[in-house]
């Protein structure tokens, strides 16, 4: 049996030295681009370009690959380490080249796609010289595909698809999309609906409007409200087979969902210093933040919580790379998505309230971080939904009990155990011992 927390040497080495690489070389960046996924601004591929050499010299660069697409091939446990030292900055996914949506998008092209579009598309994307975006969400529908009505129809040697997708991200830059839509009509749900790859220059790809979220500060939404208008490709870009979009979609989202609660590790982790910092720094009625019990309360929850986020997100990891199957872990990456956006709620709003009137400004991040545990409870399938899926996974093959009472209860649990170790109490009763009524 092997069990451990400790990092082998050489591992822990590659860390440190990602740690003081982000700290010193990429948040700063994070200060005076705009958009890191936007491969169009000068400002961006000018600062970002050469940090993401540097990872590739270090053989950092799209750890999330396998070595017969360009990566390492780390699995998830060793990507968990890796991705808390970049979630604590905007930048840091882009220069390592593992960013969402881009690396489930890889995924699904390399599962899935053709020779030629892997050629087309996973090669530069692999490369990071382009973006790509995932349009899976209707207006109407939300994020529950059983809802969908954007239709994809077959025409001779094309597709056909129209209708409507809502926060298509990152379609502003977007070199192509991934987009579901309905092929199966009289299927049931979750064989209905197919999954292709349309070029974003397509004619009939029409940007409704440019969608901005709180907390981003951006001249131009990137998550985009588009409309498909008879939008046609050609027959062989559809991923899969014909109503097989949801098996697809797992390809992506399974790892998608860890790989936000990696990098939502280094976010609260960078919370909790600055709130640790600020208690150590400021005092009121003669004594520092940090001397006061509810303060210390605020601190001693905060670890406690991140801690055990941390495992589980760890436990997770090391159960995808054992097993190889997202299917299999599938209640453990439910459990993770749906603590995820509460622990960066408590423990942003706790830095906030340290921080005081300096906590709620815009010259500190923590309300951005607040707005963003919202856009993390909806992001892959809302809380509530992972929450439900969590429970009837955990409920399954559990018997009812018959009865008016439980047999559980301790009367009737104390019963069985005087009748099964009825000779023992005899015999102690016949030397004299006290036994109990």
């Amino acid at each position: 049996m092997s069990w451990g927390f400790e990092n082998d040497p050489e591992v822990q080495e590659e860390l440190d030295w990602v740690e003081e690489f982000v700290r010193t070389e990429v948040e700063p960046i994070d200060q005076v681009i705009e958009h890191a996924w936007n491969p169009r601004d000068p400002v961006r591929n000018a600062l970002i370009r050469p940090l993401q050499q540097k990872v590739r010299d270090r053989k950092l660069w799209a750890c999330h690959l396998g070595p017969e697409l360009g990566g390492p091939g780390y699995g998830q446990l060793r990507l968990a380490l890796l991705n808390e030292k970049l979630g604590r900055t905007h930048s840091g996914p882009v220069v390592f080249g593992c960013q969402a949506p881009d690396s489930g998008n890889a995924e699904i092209l390399a599962h899935y796609g053709t020779d030629h579009l892997k050629k087309t598309y996973l090669e530069p994307l692999v490369e990071g010289d382009i973006v790509s975006c995932f349009s899976m969400t209707e207006p109407h529908g939300g994020s529950d595909p059983t809802g969908f009505r954007t239709t994809a129809r077959l025409d001779g040697d094309e597709w056909v698809i129209n209708g409507e997708k809502w926060f298509s991200s990152h379609a502003l830059f977007a070199e192509f999309l991934i987009v579901m839509a309905v092929t199966e009509p009289d299927a049931a749900a979750h064989r209905s609906m197919s999954m292709f790859v349309v070029p974003a220059a397509t004619p009939g790809i029409e940007r409704v409007r440019d969608v901005s979220v709180w907390g981003h500060d951006e001249p131009v939404g990137t998550h985009q409200y588009l409309r498909y208008t008879d939008v046609r490709v050609p027959a062989e870009n559809l991923l899969g087979e014909r109503g097989q979009a949801f098996a697809v979609a797992q390809t992506r989202l399974g790892g998608g969902r860890i790989h936000h609660a990696m990098r939502t590790v280094g976010l609260v982790q960078s919370a909790f210093e600055m709130m640790k910092r600020r208690a150590v720094s400021r005092t009121t009625k003669g004594e520092r933040l940090a001397d006061k019990q509810l303060v210390q309360e605020m601190i001693a929850d905060s670890w406690i919580q991140i801690e055990q986020f941390r495992l589980l997100v760890l436990r997770t990891a090391w159960r995808i790379d054992r097993y190889n199957d997202y299917r299999r872990v599938r209640a453990d990456i439910s459990a993770v998505k749906a603590a995820m956006p509460k622990i960066l709620a408590d423990v942003a709003g706790r830095a906030i309230q340290i921080h005081g009137s300096l906590g709620i400004s815009k010259e500190l991040p923590f309300g951005k971080w607040v707005m963003e545990s919202f856009h993390m409870g909806l992001a892959d399938g809302a809380t509530e939904v992972h929450k439900v899926n969590l429970a009837q996974f955990l409920l399954r093959g559990t018997e009812p009990d018959d009865g008016l009472f439980p047999p559980y209860i301790l009367p009737t649990r104390r019963a069985e155990s005087r009748e099964r170790f009825a000779e023992v109490l005899a015999a102690a009763a016949d030397d004299g011992g006290e036994v109990r009524a």
